[in-house]
């Protein structure tokens, strides 16, 4: 979880930029987004072999 909210801060820094509550929202969203992308090209692919 702390990884997590590390690379949260990095992606958008510790606070919002946007002023308004609509551009605040799309502003989470695009980072949110950009976040799970980093952490899926970070997360290994497991394959079984039998």
């Amino acid at each position: 979880m702390e990884a997590d909210v590390s690379g949260w801060k990095r992606v958008i820094g510790d606070r919002l930029r946007s002023q308004t509550d609509g551009q605040q929202t799309t502003e989470v969203a695009i980072a949110a987004k950009v976040l799970n992308h980093m952490l899926e090209l970070g997360r290994p692919e497991y394959v079984r072999i039998a």
